[in-house]
């Protein structure tokens, strides 16, 4: 009699396990490709574009601000020891060749402009807010360049997850809608979608996570060099009227 059972049981095992082998979807990036449908497709492509955007942006941000750092750290020595001694068209050259440096931007604003404000004569007050007036203008001029690229940084951080989400839903939808066309509730019927629906969370997360991490690391790092800025540009304004006292 067992002998007779386990023959029985023996063809629903097989048709079971054939069941599971012919259903079951691949898990290779081509098969999760295949298995995802058109919308899928398009929320995937449009999370690839978003991650190679703000790749640009990280890696343009990164090279732009250790520049910066770089030749500010050359220039801030030099250009002091200029002002010392009183030369102010060494200052002025010293900046010049220091061009992506934040500092030698602005300080070279207010220099140009006390230069070229000035008869050659005693220093006047209105001569220094000019220069002052400069060294504002200049600094917000710096402060959008050193900011650019990171508003992008922040619509990724806080868009890819919501639109790997829609990916989701739309996964998940279809997998519904498999069931209810195959009229089963086999693995087979559901995969695609579930797979779809995780692959496309998963890929949002991928791009929001370093874009949302990467933004405030740079954010932090505009602020650090605002504060150099304002008081480099403080520093040159004490420098005018202590040259305007000794006259």
């Amino acid at each position: 009699m067992i002998l007779a059972q386990l023959h029985q049981i023996a063809p629903h095992s097989t048709a079971l396990a054939a069941f599971f082998q012919d259903q079951a979807p691949g898990f290779s990036p081509l098969d999760l490709w295949h298995n995802m449908g058109i919308l899928a497709k398009g929320v995937a492509i449009l999370l690839f574009i978003m991650s190679i955007w703000s790749l640009a942006v990280m890696i343009d941000r990164a090279l732009y601000f250790s520049a910066a750092r770089k030749q500010s750290r050359e220039f801030a020595p030099k250009v002091a020891g200029a002002l010392k001694e009183g030369r102010l068209d060494e200052a002025v050259k010293v900046a010049d060749r220091n061009k992506k440096s934040h500092l030698a931007e602005v300080v070279t604003a207010g220099l140009q402009e006390f230069r070229n404000y000035g008869s050659g004569g005693a220093i006047t007050l209105d001569q220094i807010e000019a220069s002052k007036r400069a060294l504002e203008r200049s600094e917000a001029i710096v402060h959008a360049k050193l900011k650019r690229g990171l508003g992008a940084l922040a619509t990724i951080g806080s868009t890819a997850p919501f639109i790997g989400l829609f990916g989701t839903v739309v996964g998940i939808l279809n997998a519904f809608q498999s069931i209810a066309t195959s009229k089963t509730s086999g693995i087979g019927a559901v995969a695609g979608g579930i797979s779809e629906a995780l692959v496309t969370t998963a890929f949002g997360l991928i791009v929001a996570i370093p874009a949302v991490m990467t933004f405030n690391y740079f954010t932090n790092r505009v602020e650090a060099f605002d504060v150099e800025m304002d008081n480099s540009s403080s520093e040159l304004v004490d420098y005018f009227l202590k040259q305007n006292q000794r006259r």
